[in-house]
């Protein structure tokens, strides 16, 4: 048995998705959210510049009835959201981020700290600062303009999100 498969190192629970039209993507973050234990998970969205990232997130907070215009927050760090039910949604872009005193500045662990639903873009650039994500999307944009995506669930409410959107 190799040491990726013995119980004491067992991968989080995994999934691999292609998103061949912008719709695909808009019905995935429909299923997502539709699922109840979202609305307290932390999200991580990795990939390259003009990945998908941030488009999926506007899906996301479409489906969470969202209204008006979602953007990036690349130069604001962190732009802020609620759902017509009062879910507090916190969507991050770390592309700018580096200087950790900043963390502590903006509040940000105190937004992590509150209830809602949090979404990061490039938490690589916040190592460190950031909790374990619930849920981890991996998106590479491919030559025909699919999307390959790989979903990961480091944490038990991740893995019952994975499950359940694999339904």
């Amino acid at each position: 048995m190799s040491p990726m498969c013995s119980s004491s190192h067992l991968l989080p629970p995994a999934a691999a998705l292609r998103w061949r039209t912008e719709a695909d993507t808009a019905a995935f973050a429909a299923r997502l959210a539709a699922r109840p234990a979202l609305r307290n998970a932390f999200v991580e969205l990795r990939g390259e510049l003009g990945a998908g990232k941030t488009t999926f997130v506007r899906h996301l907070l479409r489906a969470l009835g969202v209204q008006g215009r979602v953007k990036s927050p690349t130069y604001a760090v962190v732009e802020p959201h609620e759902t017509p039910d009062g879910l507090a949604v916190s969507h991050f872009d770390f592309y700018r981020f580096s200087d950790p005193r900043e963390w502590a500045d903006a509040g940000f662990r105190d937004v992590f700290a509150a209830p809602g639903l949090k979404l990061a873009e490039w938490p690589e650039n916040a190592a460190g600062l950031l909790p374990e994500p619930d849920l981890v999307l991996r998106i590479a944009a491919l030559a025909d303009g699919a999307r390959a995506v790989e979903l990961t669930a480091p944490t038990p409410l991740g893995a019952r999100l994975l499950a359940e959107i694999a339904e």
